[in-house]
């Protein structure tokens, strides 16, 4: 029997172990760079340990650390999470060398599905050949042989365009799973991920349990998941059943794992094999009424499950919510959560708390939110409720993208694929500002001077405030008056600090105002609050490139140098931020005449990247 267990992860995923060891009465060990000293999952595990020496980006991957810290704490068990070092064959041998439980499959499963490249042959797949792509093959997808999470794949449409992917996928692998192979598979422009979660145990019994559809993806990562698969035919299904326990089957699958299929014209197209848990395991424990980390630790210990599995219950989805600004190429997003709250009535599951620091060094998922139904309409219907009235107090989110889509016409009749976001994101990122809450903003900030001394006896110039929202400055004019305060074209019912109070045509409506230094939150509109005289030495040259979040130069496009031409669109610096690689092209034609930074220089959000200067016409 497990006593104590180690979770070799971080965030979300470790706070959600610890969560189900609690339940079970089995203590448990936190791991932590220096960068999650005072991260929630340390703080919730009965015990913490520093991993010494590494950068913070590196730390969970060294496997030989955690070991030693397993056995420093008394751990008997080791649980991978998801990412890092979950699917790497030669850290599940070493904690089973050291004469720890593993929780997950055998090595050699992980090893004979932890290549694509590998997995594609075992199932009769065999991939491109990089060097025999044509015009005829495209569009191509270069894909890291390790790994997942988006991480390592770009779209090929044009046969120039595919040394520089293969370059750039193999960088970024590298740096995220320590294995920089790739390859290179056809892409199915229109096609649906569906996938299969499996749970085997030591005695021969190998579960389906449902489908899921994670078609909704930015950057090939997934954003919006679902379970059951909406719109499968029996027949389909089946299929997807039968191809994943002989997946399983191929390679002695022990514990929870997951077969990814792409779905198009009625067909299954297998993809991979991932030998852990998934991010999206929440949907499918909420249609079976399941703990699927419970469900491990058991088979872990030997026990044998049910010949049959539960009964799938109604319909489950789960969304994403990241710090990221999607109108910015999905630009990561940094700094103080002030608030994150949800409506009871659905699940959240996250790795932070108020007053955490989003960094720098890891993925920017702040929480998955998950809502069960009956039905898949009622399902959609109480995530999008619950998120859009969800306190999200802090940088910005992509919050709205994920109520917009999970009320999308599309969507909701089950017609998504995986281009979703390329035909629809403008649209869905398109500002939709509330006008009246620069408003609601102001009056909440006067009402301290209202209270004390504000009114004047004689009529007056009004007092002025000015907000950025949306991208644009608002500025708003209200009177201190006898009466109170005032405001054109509305009728001030209430102006308190945190509570406003506006009746417009006769309908009043209810505003609360949380206030974060210059960051003004109002319902669930974000707000800046401007000086009331802007510096004028603030702004910035024409043709000036800034960075969009913080990171770190990781290269600078070969002959770049100051003086020289540049053409409308071509990249020019990269930067990795969270372990993705972003791409800061030229804005026009002209010449470059400021290249201030180096590679492997840190920047952060807003620091002069280049500039140019455009070609007069």
């Amino acid at each position: 029997m497990i006593s104590t267990l180690l979770v070799a992860n971080r965030g979300e995923i470790a706070c959600r172990i610890v969560r189900t060891c609690r339940e079970l009465g089995i203590r448990t060990v936190a791991v932590h760079s220096d960068a999650d000293a005072g991260a929630l999952h340390a703080r919730v595990a009965d015990t913490a340990v520093r991993l010494p020496g590494a950068a913070p980006a590196e730390t969970y991957l060294r496997g030989d650390l955690i070991v030693k810290a397993a056995l420093a704490a008394g751990a008997d068990a080791v649980h991978p999470g998801y990412g890092f070092l979950s699917e790497n064959p030669g850290f599940a041998r070493a904690v089973r060398d050291a004469g720890l439980t593993w929780i997950g499959p055998p090595p050699e499963a992980i090893e004979a599905m932890a290549s694509k490249t590998r997995a594609k042959e075992l199932m009769g797949i065999a991939p491109l050949d990089a060097a025999e792509v044509t015009e005829a093959d495209l569009p191509v997808l270069v894909k890291a042989a390790a790994g997942g999470g988006g991480r390592g794949m770009r779209i090929v449409r044009r046969l120039e365009e595919l040394s520089a992917a293969l370059e750039g996928a193999r960088a970024e692998a590298a740096s995220a799973f320590g294995d920089g192979e790739v390859f290179v598979e056809p892409y199915l422009e229109h096609g649906r991920h569906v996938e299969v979660q499996i749970l085997a145990d030591t005695h021969g019994t190998v579960w389906p349990l449902g489908t899921r559809d994670c078609s909704l993806q930015r950057r090939h990562q997934k954003v919006i998941e679902e379970a059951p698969a909406p719109g499968l035919s029996e027949g389909l299904t089946e299929d997807l059943y039968a191809l994943a326990v002989q997946a399983a089957c191929a390679v002695a699958y022990v514990g929870a794992g997951t077969v990814e299929f792409l779905v198009a014209d009625g067909r299954a197209h297998f993809l991979e094999m991932n030998t852990r848990l998934q991010v999206e395991h929440p949907v499918t424990e909420e249609l079976f009424g399941l703990d699927l980390v419970a469900e491990q630790l058991r088979v872990a210990e030997g026990h044998a499950l049910p010949k049959n599995p539960p009964r799938a219950r109604g319909h489950a989805i789960e969304a994403r919510l990241y710090a990221e600004d999607p109108a910015r190429d999905w630009a990561p997003q940094t700094g103080t959560l002030h608030r994150l709250a949800v409506s009871a009535g659905v699940r959240l599951d996250t790795g932070y708390t108020d007053g955490d620091t989003i960094g720098v060094h890891y993925d920017p998922m702040l929480a998955k939110v998950v809502a069960h139904a009956p039905t898949r309409a009622e399902a959609l219907r109480r995530l999008a409720g619950a998120l859009e009235r969800a306190e999200l107090h802090g940088p910005v989110t992509n919050r709205d993208l994920l109520v917009r889509s999970l009320r999308h016409e599309e969507f909701a009749a089950g017609r998504m694929d995986t281009g979703f976001y390329d035909r629809r994101l403008t649209e869905l990122t398109e500002p939709a500002p509330d006008p009246l809450a620069p408003l609601a903003a102001a009056l909440a900030a006067a009402h301290g001077r209202s209270r004390f001394g504000g009114w004047r006896n004689l009529p007056s110039q009004p007092q002025v405030r000015r907000y950025e929202l949306a991208g644009e400055e608002h500025e708003v004019r209200y009177r201190h008056t006898r009466e109170g305060l005032t405001a054109d074209g509305v009728r001030v019912v209430h102006a308190g600090a945190r509570v406003v109070v506006l009746e417009v045509d006769g309908v009043q409506r209810r505003f609360e105002v949380s206030v974060y230094g210059d960051q003004v939150h109002v319902n669930t509109t974000r707000l800046a609050a401007l000086p009331r005289f802007p510096d004028p030495a603030a702004q910035l040259a024409p043709g000036s490139l800034v960075a969009p979040m913080p990171g770190t130069v990781v290269r600078i496009a070969e002959g770049l140098e100051e003086g020289v031409p540049v053409a409308a669109g071509q990249p020019l610096i990269w930067l990795e931020a969270m372990k993705m690689q972003h791409q800061i092209s030229a804005p026009v034609a002209g010449t470059l005449s400021a290249l201030p930074v180096s590679a492997g220089q840190q920047v952060e959000p807003g620091t002069l990247l280049a500039v140019v200067e455009e070609l007069s016409s």
